[in-house]
């Protein structure tokens, strides 16, 4: 195979996997939205029959209590007339004289009456003279073509049924009886026979069949499900047809338009008024206006970030140009033995305001500054490598350390628009008798370590250098034997702040320096910012840091 044609078959299979991943996208999507159309138009549907159900319940219900009632009225009422066909006055006495009482044509009219009635049975029974809790047989009437067979009612109940009417007074007694395995509903209703007196002489008792009744609490049964299954049908595809048309497709469209945004970042064509139901719509304008603001914002925050980026870039670069102006190579000097010198600025930010510096005048002379400028960022840091850059070439031209200080004061000062100073302290150590003369522009008194001890010494102050023009500064003197040593440092180190708000303070310095002051210059330094960092904790830093310590050693025996 040629490189030619490798190259058209690696092409096919990439597009053969995007047109597979399109595919399975366009498959995933349309799954999802079956899926959901689904769930809404099942929904539809168990809310209707639930709805369906519901009402029919309750319809049958109150259907049934109504019918009932009506049928126990209408039962009770055929009862009623049926005992106006048999003479209270004749029933009772000897039961051989019934045919002479004229019982069996009253029986003749009951079981007419029973038949064109439509009823399963009539009784009439009475109870023995003198003796209640005796029931006899008085009257029968059986329909054999009834719509259900006369059916014998257990003893207990009719037994009850009698005593209320005989003993309790009551005007009719109503008994219901559901067989539902035997498929028997049949209803009976008693009623007392009075004779003249108006005294009970006997009780009537109809039974009349239940079943038209069942059949149609059935059909109203059959009925209501019926109409509830195809009123949720056609309701459900209706609903669903509206569902889909003016909900689910706007939400998926809502939905896509959401996506598509979040992974763009750009925005498309309005969704604009894409349904009836003011929510979706007021919904799709609200994406609308998000995608358009949040377009501007993008746009915004592009530029912002690309400033942001630019300016992040400058000030590194400034920090390490600031960086290359104070000393950061150690040992400084490899090759003398008659002193150590070690410096350290660790910045608050980026860049800092805080600066120190050294360097040989001569064999002899060895120049070196602490200096600390107002302010913090990019101005500071500006001001602060001026300042650096004048002390450095002042330096070299040698003189007192007060001379130095007036001079790049006069400088500083005329031409400082920002109104910005400095302060410094600047000393010069002749290495062959171990004199340190120094002068003090505003800036924090040394610390002096003499016999291993390290104290501070209160030193006279001049203005600081940009403060006034023509200011006068004090040269002094500090003796230095061969192993002492000189610690200078910003306020940076004794205002260091932990969470609680207190501050590192000069007691503090003093106890870390003399604790670890048998060290190097460099061990000593790190080990007075170890202390600090271990005092801050998680506090952020407050100021910048700076140190310098220089350590005579005298000449060499």
């Amino acid at each position: 195979m040629t490189i030619t044609e490798k190259d058209n078959y690696a092409a096919g299979s990439d597009q053969r996997r995007n047109l597979f991943k399109k595919m399975g996208r366009r498959l995933n999507k349309e799954k999802s939205r079956r899926s959901f159309s689904s769930r809404v138009v099942i929904a539809i549907i168990i809310s209707f029959l639930v709805f369906g159900t519901v009402t029919g319940i309750i319809g049958f219900c109150v259907f049934r209590y109504s019918v009932e009632k009506e049928y126990d009225a209408a039962t009770r009422n055929i009862a009623l007339t049926a005992s106006a066909l048999v003479d209270g006055d004749s029933i009772g006495g000897d039961p051989g004289r019934r045919e002479a009482a004229g019982y069996s044509s009253e029986e003749a009219l009951l079981k007419e009456y029973c038949r064109n009635m439509d009823l399963s049975r009539i009784d009439v029974v009475a109870a023995d003279a003198g003796d209640d809790s005796r029931i006899r047989s008085v009257l029968r009437a059986v329909n054999p073509n009834g719509t259900e067979q006369a059916t014998e009612a257990p003893d207990q109940e009719y037994v009850q049924a009698y005593r209320a009417l005989y003993e309790n007074g009551s005007a009719y007694e109503i008994i219901r009886h559901t067989d539902v395995f035997g498929m028997r509903f049949y209803t009976t209703a008693f009623v007392p026979v009075r004779n003249s007196s108006g005294q009970v002489a006997a009780v009537l008792a109809v039974q009349r069949s239940f079943r038209p009744m069942a059949d149609a609490f059935l059909y109203y049964i059959v009925s209501v499900l019926l109409a509830t299954v195809l009123f949720s049908a056609a309701a459900s595809c209706l609903a669903s047809r509206y569902a889909r048309k003016q909900f689910v497709t706007p939400v998926e469209q809502i939905s896509a338009e959401a996506v598509r945004f979040a992974n763009e970042n750009k925005a498309d064509q309005p969704l604009g008024n894409i349904s009836r139901i003011d929510e979706l719509s007021a919904l799709a304008g609200s994406i609308d206006t998000v995608e358009a603001k949040m377009t501007d914002y993008i746009n915004e925050l592009t530029a912002a970030t690309a400033e942001k980026e630019r300016i992040r870039t400058e000030m590194n670069l400034a920090g390490r140009i600031q960086s290359s102006q104070i000393p950061g190579t150690f040992p400084a000097f490899p090759g003398r033995n008659d002193f150590d010198i070690y410096g350290s600025m660790t910045p608050a930010r980026v860049i800092g305001g805080d600066f120190f510096n050294y360097l040989l005048i001569d064999d002899d002379h060895l120049a070196m500054w602490v200096g600390d400028v107002s302010g913090k960022g990019t101005p500071a840091a500006l001001f602060m490598m001026s300042a650096n850059l004048m002390l450095s070439a002042r330096v070299r031209f040698k003189g007192s350390p007060a001379e130095i200080l007036e001079d790049v004061n006069n400088r500083i000062c005329e031409n400082n628009a920002a109104q910005m100073f400095v302060t410094v302290w600047l000393g010069v150590l002749e290495l062959s008798t171990g004199r340190l003369a120094a002068a003090n522009g505003g800036h924090l008194c040394p610390v002096v370590c003499r016999n291993g001890c390290f104290e501070l010494l209160k030193d006279k102050h001049g203005m600081v250098l940009g403060g006034l023009d023509g200011s006068r500064y004090t040269d002094y003197e500090i003796p230095l034997a061969p192993g002492d040593k000189v610690f200078m440092y910003s306020d940076g180190v004794t205002e260091a702040r932990n969470s609680r708000k207190e501050m590192f303070r000069m007691a503090r310095l003093a106890e870390s320096l003399n604790r670890h002051g048998n060290g190097s210059p460099g061990e000593i330094i790190r080990a007075v910012k170890s202390d600090i960092d271990e005092f801050a904790g998680d506090a952020p830093q407050f100021d910048d840091i700076t140190m310098l310590l220089v350590e005579y050693r005298g000449q060499p025996r």
